[in-house]
């Protein structure tokens, strides 16, 4: 795996691969790299010849208040993983590589569809996010690029941003990878001691929940929220950001779910902010 810190060397070797008939996939990222980052490694490997990675904590997309500075960070570790599971090339720029001169001035708001949910507690954040993802694409110039349904409402903006201002590149959104417990994986989860881990299992189990009892034949979405709000709320120590049942597009709630709708949550636990999610089938 060849390793680049600047947009003109991305471009270069990006460049040779395209000439050589490769067709390019980026799977970007924070770092600190688990199984669920792999598995879109692995992912794009199977939709593209040539896999570029990207390790960057974003500044755009944390608050004021939120955990920038103490956000899990092992870079030569990443290396190690990325290398043995095959991906191309290594971005890892500085972040006054990505933004020269301080925050860009012109940035990608999305007008709908960031107001609630995740958004609605991290004002900002999905500006920040879809800016970086944008930038990224301009510098790799993907034909494909991979990201994991745990951050369902990342995964629809960035289609939705894609869309709307015509980007071409195909966006692929890989299934959430999770331990045989049941915790989704999540860089975060580091932050968590032993007890509070315990704790946070309320969410994949009251997630799963309510989807067995959708598949038992309820679709009343208040009856499947109550059962997930009621799990969550018996469990010490977690509190509860929101549960919702959303249309998978939309983001609108539901008041009937149907195959394909999706459960989303967030939760405190400690000092990690965890979310999780289920699609209905």
């Amino acid at each position: 795996m060849r390793r680049s810190t600047t947009r003109a060397a991305v471009a270069a070797e990006v460049g040779a691969a395209r000439s050589a008939g490769r067709r390019i996939a980026l799977v970007p990222t924070m770092g600190y790299l688990h199984e669920g980052h792999l598995s879109l490694v692995d992912r794009a490997r199977a939709l593209a010849d040539y896999v570029v990675v990207s390790v960057f904590v974003n500044p755009l997309q944390f608050g004021p208040t939120e955990d920038l500075a103490r956000y899990p960070r092992d870079l030569e570790r990443d290396v190690a993983l990325l290398d043995a599971r095959g991906a191309d090339l290594l971005f890892a720029p500085s972040v006054e590589e990505m933004y020269p001169g301080g925050d860009p001035a012109v940035q990608v708001v999305p007008v709908r569809l960031a107001d609630r949910l995740c958004g609605a507690a991290r004002p900002g954040h999905f500006t920040g996010v879809l800016t970086v993802v944008a930038k990224l694409f301009g510098i790799v110039r993907p034909d494909v690029a991979i990201f994991g349904q745990k951050d369902f409402q990342q995964a629809v903006l960035i289609r939705r941003m894609v869309r709307d201002l015509d980007m071409p590149v195909e966006i692929d959104v890989a299934p959430i990878v999770r331990d045989p417990d049941g915790m989704a994986l999540s860089s975060r989860n580091v932050y968590l001691s032993a007890d509070e881990r315990s704790r946070a299992l309320v969410l994949s189990r009251a997630l799963f929940a309510a989807a067995d009892a959708f598949g038992a034949g309820t679709s009343d979405a208040s009856l499947l929220l109550r059962r997930v709000r009621d799990m969550v709320a018996a469990e010490p120590g977690v509190a509860l950001e929101y549960a919702e049942l959303v249309e998978p597009d939309s983001l609108e709630p539901v008041d009937s779910a149907r195959p394909g709708d999706v459960l989303v949550i967030a939760a405190r636990v400690g000092r990690a902010r965890l979310i999780d999610n289920v699609i209905l089938c």
